[in-house]
């Protein structure tokens, strides 16, 4: 199971397309640390030239002249540091092009994912943990290759190289400086599984925050109508010293590292330099093998101090990673079946449907309707009566847990998802618009629609009137969710889209609820209008919407309880009755 495994290994899977580059990169700063490992060396032999001359270390290849040794030795330097620039360039492009590229294709895996997970999931999540996810736990992952992979690796790589020069050098001072990495390391690997625990309380804390910021900016009308400006800024305010404390928990252990790995470094630096000075005196090594390795063991032990920080952006990476990755591993509880519609004729039947939202009584019971090819079905009822949620099992946005709903005879469980929401148009009681034109957002129901089919959706939807109007008529920007506009405009919008879609079946969830009264009726002409040889589902709470209906069915908890015309319904003196003379003022209080 994915669960029992490590998030590296998780990550290492999920970035397998990868594997070229990674390795590439890693070369690079593998070898640039070489290069950038070279100057101790360096050093050393300088001062064995001045200080051996004709017997120095070069002589031995044929450079007697101590002059020319210094020369060659420039040489070599110049030669080194123009590879350790190079290979410095050539990981730094590679690492963070890798990160971009990871960072997106997680983002888009993820948000891809989203999609496919059906409405239940949704309902238990909050947009604010999702937008945590997909934003800043992915940006952890692109910091941690940008910077903390190749720190790991040159790390690794100088403990190798160093280990090697100073055995050569010196066996007994190279143990010395080697001693206290065991315990470096060994520690670092101890602090990283602490402090792992304290960055995955971060992210659930971030993620709460998110959740309240989200939902309080959406909210902002309902904040202020009510007055309750400083209640919510108390909300937000504990949600953020919550996520404040458990910063403040990791940080604390991340900032003792590095004084504790310093007396480490202070430990083996002055073995050092006492150990290889007294073999220096005695003539057991050269004063230029003595500076190469007081000079290497800096180099060797220092950079070790880093790793609290690379092991925190490692941890962080790895909390934010696990988090992407469990919700990539989350079923899809919603699986499309493989057949497609072709020529759809909108002939849709619900036969013996139960159906409950978890932790809720049933919301459908024993549900059988049909709703024949190129007729319209009003659906009127209370409230919580069940209405939307037949729409729902329509769209396949939840299953029933007994009977089927079918189109054209197929059950739609068997279709391809994108074959029968393609066959729907859909205008819901909530309208969600997108950031962008008006323009934009009516082609949304058909991308590749053409100017005059975009100007007669609106035409029919009575939409042209209000968008004439706008101060930049159609390439006017709505705002986000459509903001700048009134709830008729938005609705009205809406309706364009769907008309614009042209798919055989239509459905109306509260489609006219925003709109006043003349626009409802303007809107009532457009219904008769687009529903003409078109299956059209309306639901609705005002009775004269649904009027002309070929069929309506009046729901109450879950069931249906009365069905036939306009005219039969309300001389059976049901339910339907008694709403009509209400919202006609037959009927007093």
């Amino acid at each position: 199971m994915s669960e029992a495994r490590h998030p590296l290994a998780r990550l290492m899977t999920q970035m397998s397309d990868h594997r070229g580059t990674i390795i590439l990169a890693s070369i690079c700063s593998v070898l640039n640390k070489i290069w950038d490992l070279a100057p101790p060396v360096l050093i050393g032999m300088a001062i064995d030239v001045v200080h051996q001359q004709e017997e120095s270390f070069l002589a031995e290849y044929g450079y007697i002249d101590p002059w020319v040794q210094l020369q060659v030795l420039a040489g070599i330097t110049v030669a080194i540091w123009v590879l350790e620039s190079l290979f410095q360039y050539f990981y730094g492009v590679l690492w963070r092009n890798l990160a971009q590229t990871a960072q997106h294709e997680l983002r888009m895996d993820a948000y891809r994912h989203i999609q496919d997970l059906e409405m239940q999931w949704f309902s238990e999540q909050s947009t604010g943990g999702l937008m945590a996810i997909m934003n800043d736990d992915v940006n952890q992952l692109e910091r941690f290759l940008d910077h903390g992979a190749n720190d790991l690796l040159q790390v690794g790589t100088t403990v190798i190289v160093v280990s090697g020069i100073m055995f050569s050098l010196a066996p007994e001072v190279a143990i010395l400086a080697i001693l206290p990495v065991p315990i470096i390391v060994g520690g670092s690997f101890f602090y990283q599984r602490r402090i792992g625990v304290r960055y995955t309380e971060v992210r659930k804390e971030v993620a709460e925050l998110n959740a309240i910021l989200n939902n309080n900016l959406h909210g902002i009308t309902t904040i202020k109508s009510f007055t309750a400006e400083e209640r919510e800024a108390q909300r937000v305010s504990e949600a953020s010293q919550s996520y404040r404390d458990a910063n403040r928990s990791a940080i604390r252990l991340s900032a003792s590292f590095v004084p504790l790995i310093r007396m480490a470094i202070l430990f083996a630096f002055t073995a050092n330099l006492l150990v290889g000075g007294k073999y220096a005196l005695e003539g057991k090594i050269g004063l230029g093998e003595y500076s190469v390795i007081v000079f290497i063991t800096q180099r060797l032990l220092w950079p070790l101090t880093r790793l609290g920080e690379t092991f925190d952006l490692y941890q962080r990476a790895l909390a934010s990673t696990s988090r992407v990755l469990d919700l990539l591993d989350t079923d899809v509880g919603i699986v499309e079946g493989e057949t497609s519609l072709n020529a759809v004729d909108g002939d849709i039947r619900f036969e013996g449907i139960q159906f409950t939202y978890p932790d809720r009584e049933d919301v459908l019971r024993g549900i059988d309707l049909d709703v024949p090819a190129g007729k319209t079905v009003g659906l009127v009822g209370a409230t919580g009566s069940g209405k939307t949620t037949l729409v729902r099992l329509l769209l396949r946005f939840h299953d029933p847990l007994e009977g089927s709903v079918t189109m054209d005879g197929h059950d739609v469980r068997e279709l391809k998802l994108d074959s029968l929401r393609g066959a729907i148009s859909l205008v819901s009681q909530t309208t969600t618009l997108f950031p962008g034109t008006v323009r934009d957002n009516v082609l949304y129901g058909r991308p590749e629609a053409n100017e005059e089919e975009i100007v007669e959706a609106a035409r029919i939807a009575e939409a042209i009137g209000f968008i004439d109007d706008l101060p930049e008529g159609w390439g006017t920007n709505i705002g986000e969710d459509g903001h700048r506009l009134s709830g008729g405009q938005r609705q009205r919008i809406a309706i364009a889209r769907a008309v614009l879609k042209d798919a055989p079946v239509l459905v109306l969830d509260e489609a006219t609820s925003n709109v006043d009264n003349e626009t409802e009726a303007a809107l009532q002409r457009s219904i008769e209008r687009i529903s003409r040889d078109r299956t059209t589902l309306i639901i609705a709470h005002r009775l004269s919407t649904v009027r002309n209906a070929d069929t309506i069915a009046v729901m109450e908890r879950g069931q249906i309880t009365e069905i036939g015309s306009h005219d039969d319904l309300v001389s059976q003196e049901g339910l339907y009755a008694r709403l009509w003379a209400v919202q006609t003022g037959e009927a007093s209080e």
